[in-house]
């Protein structure tokens, strides 16, 4: 991956399962995802969709911020409030990170399955969340 700004920036749909290993419960996520330059030269990552989660069904959003570092092939990812979340380098394609969020730990796997779907799963475990969440993301694709 040699750009991950270019290769990310646009507007992808999303689908994500959730499983929390601790209940069993069940869940799922589905919207799209923007990726917006920011004056800096990052990126502005804003989610929206439909969140269902047991007999919850409405609507959610999230949004991170992705700043360029030393490397073409790498971002680091904040919170909107500018708190550090982690790094996501692409050079090979796939990469590992993680984030400590007292008490509990954050492991993200991505990988870019081409050039039009990426993959990330949060593996969550701690005495506080012990969770799993699997994202595809996919380019949308303007309509002809």
């Amino acid at each position: 991956m040699p750009d991950l700004h270019a290769y990310l920036a646009g507007t992808w749909d999303v689908e994500r399962s959730l499983t929390d290993r601790a209940t069993g419960a069940r869940g799922s996520f589905a919207g799209t995802v923007a990726f917006e330059p920011t004056d800096d030269g990052g990126l502005r990552q804003s989610e929206s969709g439909t969140l269902r989660w047991g007999t919850h069904e409405g609507p959610a959003e999230r949004e991170y911020v992705w700043a360029a570092t030393g490397s073409p092939a790498a971002m680091d990812v904040f919170f909107p409030d500018g708190r550090p979340f982690h790094r996501a380098d692409l050079a090979r394609g796939a990469c590992d990170s993680d984030h400590w969020c007292s008490p509990d730990d954050y492991r993200v796997r991505y990988e870019a399955l081409g050039p039009d779907e990426l993959r990330y799963t949060w593996d969550v475990h701690g005495p506080a969340k012990d969770l799993l969440l699997e994202s595809t993301l996919r380019r949308r694709r303007p309509h002809s």
